[in-house]
């Protein structure tokens, strides 16, 4: 089950993996259908929950619910079908609704960071602030941080910032799309060539099963993938053991059992954020992140 109107790639690599594994291919759902004001259904039956897409002649009884590929802003809107197949004991590694909002609003991840102990760069929510209090918030964290949404995906409307007057337009932008943002402190993560970089541990069930090194050229652009970073996949133990432990840790933070943990080994090693859904694209093989996730589901059965 996924959201049909994303391109990135995750759900055709799911779906090979299903068929690698059990010989037969998936049941391809898409997720809008249940989440608020779709038209799906859902039955309690003997085998467990039927769902029900009239529009589209689909009845099935799934084994298993695979879920991916839910873009943030549609998660709270999901979350009343999460509670639901959590609630009648679907076999699903994507039901604990309040671990998503955790992990997908930032201002909680940044919360459940410090309640934890684990490692971040000083941050500071801002909700519609005055200029004062954003630039209160500014020089306190150095003059030299990054501003992001707390609620994004995929880089977008995050910004570099160490002028005043990138605060301000900061500040209009955000105002202006009604979001709600923080500012953090620099990583200052740069590796031997003066480059940005950091690293993607995906883990599941307790441990790393993939590690890619994403590569920014440009120093004010995230470092991320859909922003023009490179991406390197690493073997997992080609990584530090702490960095490792650190991906592990701030999963078990969160109470996610799959995730990808996005980190820097500067400052001692600190986490950025927890992602509920990396993607799996040409750059990640199947075999790393998608055939593990795909077994994790059928050892529920």
């Amino acid at each position: 089950m996924t959201d049909h109107c994303s391109m990135e790639g995750s759900r055709s690599a799911l779906a090979t993996a299903v068929e690698m594994l059990t010989g037969r291919p998936p049941v391809l759902i898409d997720a809008r259908h249940f989440m608020a004001g779709g038209t799906g259904r859902t039955q309690i039956a003997d085998a467990g929950v039927r769902l029900e897409v009239p529009a589209e002649g689909l009845m099935v009884t799934p084994s298993a619910v695979l879920i991916y590929e839910i873009q943030p802003p549609e998660r709270r809107g999901f979350a009343p079908f999460q509670r639901l197949l959590r609630r009648h004991g679907v076999a699903s590694l994507g039901t604990d609704a309040g671990a998503w909002r955790v992990a997908t609003e930032k201002n909680l991840t940044v919360e459940r960071f410090t309640r934890h102990g684990i490692p971040q760069m000083e941050s500071i929510t801002l909700s519609r602030p005055s200029s004062q209090r954003a630039a209160a918030a500014f020089e306190r964290l150095g003059r030299n941080v990054w501003a992001r949404p707390v609620l994004g995906t995929c880089g977008n409307d995050v910004f570099h910032i160490t002028t005043d007057e990138q605060l301000r337009a900061a500040i209009d932008y955000y105002a202006r799309s009604e979001q709600d943002w923080l500012i953090s402190r620099d990583a200052e993560n740069f590796n031997s060539d003066g480059l940005r970089h950091q690293f993607r541990v995906t883990v599941l069930d307790g441990r790393p099963v993939q590690a890619c090194e994403h590569v920014q050229e440009d120093p004010d652009s995230p470092c991320n993938e859909s922003q023009g970073a490179g991406c390197t996949p690493l073997p997992t133990d080609e990584l530090p053991a702490e960095l490792c432990e650190l991906a592990v840790l701030a999963t078990k933070a969160m109470g996610l059992p799959f995730a990808g943990v996005d980190l820097a080994v500067e400052n001692g090693g600190v986490v950025f954020e927890v992602n509920v859904h990396p993607m799996l694209g040409s750059a990640h093989p199947a075999e790393s992140v998608a055939v593990p996730y795909v077994e994790a589901h059928l050892a529920m059965l």
